[in-house]
């Protein structure tokens, strides 16, 4: 039997070392793995952005094409982009979840093969990294996912949904429109009253703006940290 003693020495573990041919060769393979899979989660946001420009594009292009177009088509266009709003904002944390694994060996590893020096391997990195391996966690949360999201992209997308909708109103009114209470009236299509058209504008406007200055205060609240700093650089 082995006692205890001995048993914790056996499963002391050498510091690796730059200077270890099997320990670089394994991180670089390591770091060329982790940065395919956020190259590839790169790819599916852009995706779910083309998916999003080329709706309203063709949305916008119809509407005004054909004056018997009720105006209510914009509302099913502004559902579409946030459903693709909500989507990228799950992928993008997955991409985030593998960019911090990048920038820390990118900071940590990387930064010691070139300048040649252990010094910037000090720290609990290794241990982080480790646990991140064993447990995978999101580093944000999703409403945050879907603030920096849409104060990248999809904030110009809705604004021009909304812009493009006024004025949809406005050029196809069935009267005159001189005042904003004749706007107002303006709004209501078929059965649907004035107030929903209303309440989609102001929900959309006031949300937005929420979601924005709540994905911009959290990562100022985080830049501290260096578990969020490796994730501020924003694509």
């Amino acid at each position: 039997m082995i006692d205890a003693s001995a048993r914790g020495e056996m499963t002391v573990m050498p510091k690796p070392s730059i200077k270890d041919p099997c320990y670089v060769n394994a991180m670089v393979h390591f770091y060329r793995g982790e940065l395919g899979r956020i190259m590839i989660w790169r790819q599916r946001l852009d995706i779910t952005t083309n998916w999003a420009i080329t709706t309203t594009t063709t949305i916008v292009s119809v509407s005004f094409g054909f004056r018997e177009m009720p105006h209510l088509i914009f509302f099913f266009n502004l559902v579409i982009v946030l459903a693709m709003l909500w989507m990228e904002a799950r992928r993008y944390r997955f991409y985030d979840a593998f960019r911090v694994r990048v920038r820390l060996l990118e900071a940590h590893f990387m930064t010691s093969m070139i300048s040649q020096t252990e010094k910037p391997l000090e720290g609990r990195w290794r241990e982080e990294l480790c646990e991140d391996l064993l447990i995978p966690t999101f580093k944000m949360s999703r409403w945050e996912a879907l603030g920096r999201r849409l104060k990248r992209n999809y904030a110009f997308i809705i604004a021009i949904i909304l812009i493009a909708w006024t004025v949809k109103i406005f050029m196809h009114a069935k009267e005159p429109i001189s005042s904003l209470s004749s706007f107002y009236r303006a709004m209501a299509i078929g059965h649907l009253p004035a107030w929903l058209t209303a309440i989609t504008f102001i929900v959309t406007i006031l949300g937005s703006a929420l979601l924005i200055l709540y994905a911009t205060k959290k990562r100022i609240s985080e830049e501290g940290d260096f578990s969020s700093y490796v994730r501020n650089p924003e694509s």
